[in-house]
């Protein structure tokens, strides 16, 4: 990358025919990696998969860290990093806008959309956990989980509403979803190079998407079960449930 940087985006691959290059491979990859993550998670906790506890904490912080990684190709795509900050839309003495027609500029509309539908949809069951850890902790450490938890207690009310926000997130982040990664697909489709220029591109890889992205959950969760002795909550009916 700081090759890149000091030499220029050519020693990438990016030249006029091929826009896109590895950079925005990169950004693709990782983009898909992390979208199932969120989407298994929701969809288990709509149709009341109890097996999904095992797993569903897991899937939603790799789909944050990987869209967090995902964030970083366009940057490094545009060449200079450091400007990086002039294709978002903000009022700016220098009278720049950016192009709204430009693919690249809807790229930064789903990686900020998706990143914080993402976090919040795993912040929000972590508040009860949050308050658990802030009554067993003190000093400047209880005051970060006091400010985490946002003063939870446990009663009947915040409950109803703790679940009711879940809810009403796990229904809005499968079309978040499925919009974000057919945006991603114009990186491709909307260029002028023969064979690339096609209305299939969405479709496609969002069942690109969703195998890919499958794959990184069973694949990186065997992982963990080996190393972290984790075979008493993650068990073999969990990887034969996301297998199907």
């Amino acid at each position: 990358i700081g090759y890149l940087i000091v030499t220029g985006v050519g020693v990438w691959g990016n030249n006029m025919p091929v826009a896109w290059g590895f950079p925005i491979v990169n950004f693709v990859f990782w983009i898909g990696i992390g979208h199932a993550g969120t989407l298994i998670s929701a969809i288990l906790f709509l149709f009341r998969q109890r097996w999904r506890t095992s797993i569903n904490r897991f899937a939603e912080a790799m789909t944050v860290f990987a869209v967090a990684c995902a964030g970083i190709f366009p940057a490094i795509h545009i060449g200079r990093v450091w400007r990086s900050y002039w294709i978002a839309p903000y009022p700016n003495q220098r009278g720049l806008w950016p192009n709204f027609h430009s693919p690249f500029l809807w790229d930064e509309f789903a990686i900020a959309s998706y990143l914080v539908g993402s976090t919040l949809y795993l912040y929000l069951p972590l508040i009860p956990d949050l308050a658990m850890a802030r009554e067993r902790v003190k000093g400047w450490r209880r005051k970060v989980y006091q400010v985490l938890s946002l003063g939870w207690q446990g009663t009947e009310r915040p409950w109803h509403n703790l679940n009711s926000g879940i809810r009403i997130f796990a229904f809005a982040i499968i079309p978040i979803m499925f919009s974000v990664h057919t945006i991603v697909s114009w990186d491709l489709a909307m260029t002028k190079v023969t064979g690339w220029h096609s209305s299939i591109f969405g479709p496609y890889f969002i069942a690109g998407a969703i195998y890919s992205g499958v794959a990184a959950v069973i694949g990186i969760l065997f992982l963990l079960r080996y190393n972290m002795k984790l075979g008493y909550f993650v068990r073999q009916e969990h990887f034969d449930q996301l297998a199907k």
